[in-house]
């Protein structure tokens, strides 16, 4: 949105700082639960890749996973928010692509498509998840810039 001029410079950190955090409060109320139980805490819906994570793909292959996916959310939410007359099913089409998302890329990354609900989480846990928290900030971010120049470019020669 930032990219496409729908949203300043200013409202683009405010929402980051607002996501970041909100995500660092939901983990931590998570991890509040699962601690009070006695147990260990080793996961908080944390991304990752590699031996020992879903199906053990590489950091190459997370990055390209979470760039498609995070594509495929962030075309869909300009496409289906571009037109007024769209609002009625908007939130509808949204919610179900996110779900097709994450079904799709939880069994490989455990499906970021936002940097935000990544950090909460590694953050909390550190180790492993906070030193691979950099595909999930990256990735995200091409895939949606890619998803916003693509389109726009389809939209521009569609209007002709």
């Amino acid at each position: 949105m930032l990219l496409s001029g729908k949203l300043s410079g200013k409202d683009f950190v405010g929402y980051v700082v607002a996501q970041v955090t909100g995500a660092l409060a939901g983990s931590g109320v998570l991890y509040a639960i699962i601690h009070s139980t006695g147990k260990a805490v080793t996961g908080l819906g944390q991304n990752g890749f590699g031996a020992g994570y879903g199906i053990g793909i590489t950091a190459f292959m997370a990055i390209i996973v979470e760039v498609i996916l995070t594509f495929v959310f962030i075309y869909t939410i300009f496409g289906v928010t571009s037109k007024d007359s769209n609002s009625a099913v908007a939130g509808l089409v949204i919610g179900l692509t996110l779900a097709f998302v994450h079904i799709l890329g939880i069994g490989l990354t455990g499906t970021s498509v936002n940097p935000a609900r990544s950090i909460g989480p590694a953050i909390w846990l550190g180790g492993t998840a906070l030193s691979q928290v950099w595909v999930f900030i990256i990735a995200p971010f091409v895939g949606a810039a890619l998803a916003g120049w693509t389109y726009a470019v389809l939209n521009k020669r569609a209007e002709r």
